[in-house]
């Protein structure tokens, strides 16, 4: 799957490999993309939701129920 964060929209950062000799390769800096389950009472079932670890902590600050409307005010399917 994509690694891509539900809540924050973090993605994938892009970069070099630099060697010992200095020659440059590709790279990719993924986020730390977590998969959480968590307990919608509003709709009294469970959602799955793919979070970094940064979004994370923001749910358990701002509550899942205001998490899962930034998330569909971003347009992502929950």
């Amino acid at each position: 799957m994509s690694a891509h964060c539900m809540l924050t929209g973090a993605a994938p950062g892009f970069g070099n490999r630099i060697s010992r000799s200095h020659r440059r390769t590709s790279r990719r800096f993924d986020p730390n993309i977590q998969t959480k389950r968590y307990w919608l009472p509003g709709e009294g079932r469970y959602v799955r939701l793919r979070l970094s670890a940064k979004a994370v902590r923001t749910v358990d600050t701002i509550g899942v129920e205001a998490a899962v409307a930034r998330i569909r005010a971003r347009g992502v399917g929950v």
